[in-house]
């Protein structure tokens, strides 16, 4: 999938898993770090890749970009199995502490946010025509449908068209209709 359709499905996510498990108080900055972590979460199983945007936002990224692709051997490899997974979900939960004030920031809610954007990537990638190797080190990728010609190829007119569309509808649906339980986050 494209990194658009990652970021659209991502937000979706996260507004469908907070519609029907809101927080009862939302800060303005959580929300905004809240809405970053989302993004970041969903960009961080192609960090495989010197291309990935999160690289285009730090200094000489593109080099760490490239030197860390020979690290993943390849695209989706480590960053898109469960031990990918569990290795982010590890270092986030340590790291996340560490660099946010849980004062003025609500630490959980940045971290589920970070793992709803992830999952929401290998989601979308376990529907394309390569799949996903969900048990890294071992070559097998798995896809859905089980047929390969039935799934979804990168950048082509079923994404951009079918799937990218309804995921935008899906998400104006959720805020339409749930617009007022967003609106109490902040009241």
């Amino acid at each position: 999938m494209t990194a658009r359709t990652h970021d659209l499905f991502a937000l979706t996510s996260l507004v469908a898993c907070a519609s029907f498990s809101a927080p009862t108080k939302l800060t303005v900055i959580s929300l905004f770090v809240i809405l970053v972590a989302n993004i970041v979460g969903a960009c961080l199983p192609d960090l495989d890749q010197a291309t990935n945007r999160l690289w285009d936002m730090l200094p000489a990224g593109n080099l760490i970009g490239r030197l860390l692709r020979r690290l993943f051997l390849s695209h989706r490899t480590l960053s898109h199995s469960f031990l990918g997974f569990y290795l982010i979900h590890r270092l986030s939960s340590l790291i996340l502490p560490q660099l946010l004030n849980p004062q003025f920031i609500n630490i959980d809610l940045i971290y589920y946010s970070l793992l709803i954007g992830f999952i929401s990537h290998l989601f979308l990638d376990f529907l394309t025509e390569e799949g996903i190797p969900l048990f890294f080190p071992l070559k097998l990728k798995i896809g859905f449908p089980p047929i390969r010609p039935w799934r979804i190829k990168t950048g082509g007119w079923f994404e951009k068209y079918v799937i990218f569309l309804s995921v935008a509808v899906i998400f104006l649906y959720l805020v339409a209709n749930r617009y007022r339980q967003i609106l109490a986050w902040f009241i």
